[in-house]
């Protein structure tokens, strides 16, 4: 609440104004993630009145918008299906309870302080995940652009329904839904960050009424209840929270990188610092007053936050306000979206979500970076071939599977002497560095544990091996390991001993105290030619080279 202290007048009126365009934004993107999630339109007006009325208080960033977002309305709809049984009402409730699932890791995350569960989500897995979303999304939504029943399977069985289906297209349905399509992309193009997705609905609603387009086999949104629903706990049993986990941790781990996405790229851009912990308690009580008012998870909204920035919000008051409009509309004016076509709203969520397929990003891949590209491509075929929950484990499992083969494998430099200076740098970087006669230096570019030091060890053995001429001595740079444990202090005797009965001497040079430390109570300090911490590399170098 520190910028609430120093709030100045003078800002009080872009916060106004972006208040208003972000309402303009939200409500659309309420009804058309509610369609994503099977759920009633009312369910995301909810869910973005009663995130958006506690957000502001908690979140460290001052543009970062709190609304439902489309990969997590889908991964609600794709998963909560066969729990509800087809009861709409028991959907509803179960919804509501992965919001209040989703608090609760939110809230514990922020407990002990876990802002850096974020960055365990690869950037190459959530772009395979959100281009497996986009096709998923445009399998359940074309359908109803074209005006005929979609089917409930993975994207292969969606896709051919649709295709198998063509001949049953409602004329009226896909012009109304075309030109809405149009409109959009064209106001993408011309008219970005303003509400054209707004003015769309309101042109539907009026086209509805005018044309009655019901009476030519369009479907409409249906009865939208006005006035606020009772607040209270879902009513749910015990056996229920077991299974909604799996879902509400997949929806905690996509708010939880989206949101701080939103937050690292505004303090790049406007300067300050994030707080990833913070917008762990913001996303916890955003996500139970959703739960409490019968909507569902929601976290932070890349575009919605976009345009709050760009409408000129100075501070999180604009969120707030623009969970005011909501609650108005919701009390006085929902009935008017009874009317409004269900293709207009399938392609406002097409064109809403059209930039989560990111298809620049992986050509870049294939192009720099091939085992991230498959990283990516694997998580977008887990979306598509398993589904949203699944996807989303399989890219979780993906990013620690990296991460741990990159720990497990860490570069090892073989060093040369930089010409004309006492310095040694990595030939591998620099080949014209001279090589010493008679002498291989190595140094692991990480600290040595139980689950690297193997490869470390083998790199070096192998490239000892090698040379047609063993070298006479091998010296270990471990200037770059801030530590080394048990098992690879007794690894390192092992590779000592091995390199000593093939006639080489070995020596330790630049070790950090820690590391002294474990080597001598491991008792390998005379193995590796004794640990001094003033000996450096050319010491060793000028000490071997003179006569």
């Amino acid at each position: 609440m520190g910028w609430l202290r120093t709030y100045q007048a003078s800002w009080l009126r872009g916060d106004v104004v972006a208040s208003i365009t972000l309402a303009a934004y939200l409500l659309p993107a309420a009804l058309g993630d509610a369609s994503l999630a099977n759920l009633p339109p009312q369910a995301g007006l909810y869910a973005c009145l009663f995130g958006g009325l506690v957000f502001w208080l908690f979140c460290s960033s001052r543009h970062t918008t709190v609304t439902v977002t489309s990969a997590i309305s889908l991964l609600i709809g794709a998963s909560l299906g066969e729990i509800a049984g087809g009861d709409p009402t028991r959907f509803g409730v179960l919804a509501a309870a992965t919001a209040l699932s989703v608090a609760l890791l939110a809230f514990l995350a922020w407990l002990v302080q876990a802002g850096a569960v974020v960055n365990f989500i690869s950037e190459s897995v959530m772009t395979g995940f959100k281009c497996g979303v986009a096709l998923f999304l445009a399998s359940t939504q074309l359908p109803k652009l074209l005006g005929f029943h979609g089917a409930h399977g993975d994207f292969w069985e969606n896709s051919a329904h649709f295709f198998g289906h063509l001949h049953e297209t409602n004329l009226a349905s896909l012009t109304i839904g075309g030109v809405a399509l149009i409109v959009l992309v064209l106001g993408k193009i011309y008219l970005k960050h303003k509400p054209v997705a707004l003015v769309v609905v309101v042109g539907g609603i009026a086209a509805s009424a005018w044309l009655g387009l019901e009476a030519h086999g369009v479907k409409l949104l249906g009865e939208v209840p006005q006035g606020l629903p009772p607040v209270g706990l879902p009513a749910i049993r015990w056996a229920d929270l077991n299974t909604l986990l799996p879902l509400a941790v997949a929806c905690f781990l996509l708010g939880a990188v989206e949101t701080a996405a939103i937050g690292r790229m505004f303090t790049a851009k406007h300067g300050g610092r994030l707080e990833a912990n913070q917008e762990f308690l913001a996303l916890a009580v955003a996500n139970l007053a959703a739960g409490l008012g019968r909507g569902f998870p929601v976290s932070g909204g890349m575009s919605q936050s976009l345009v709050n920035e760009g409408g000129g919000a100075r501070t999180p008051l604009s969120g707030l306000l623009a969970a005011v409009i909501i609650l108005v509309v919701v009390l006085f004016f929902s009935h008017l979206l009874s009317a409004l076509p269900q293709p207009v709203l399938a392609a406002i969520v097409l064109v809403a979500v059209a930039g989560l397929f990111k298809l620049s990003v992986l050509r870049q891949l294939w192009r720099g970076d091939r085992p991230e590209f498959v990283v990516a491509m694997t998580a977008l075929l887990g979306v598509l071939g398993s589904g949203l929950l699944r996807g989303v484990m399989i890219g979780a499992a993906l990013s620690l599977v990296q991460l741990l083969r990159r720990a497990s494998r860490p570069h090892v430099a073989f060093l040369g002497r930089i010409p004309g200076t006492r310095r040694f740098s990595d030939r591998a970087r620099h080949p014209d560095n001279e090589l010493i006669p008679g002498v291989h230096i190595f140094r692991p570019e990480t600290g040595l544990l139980y689950f690297n030091v193997d490869h470390i060890c083998d790199t070096i053995l192998e490239r000892v091996r090698a040379d047609a001429t063993p070298p006479k001595l091998v010296v270990l740079d471990l200037s770059a390991a801030p530590q080394v444990d048990l098992q690879s202090s007794h690894a390192l005797a092992g590779l000592a001993e091995e390199l000593t009965a093939r006639g080489i001497h070995v020596q330790a040079v630049e070790a950090r105290a820690s590391v002294r430390d474990r080597l001598r109570h491991a008792g390998l300090a005379q193995r590796l030619g004794g640990i001094d911490r003033s000996t450096s590399v050319a010491d060793v170098i000028d000490h071997w080279t003179q006569p």
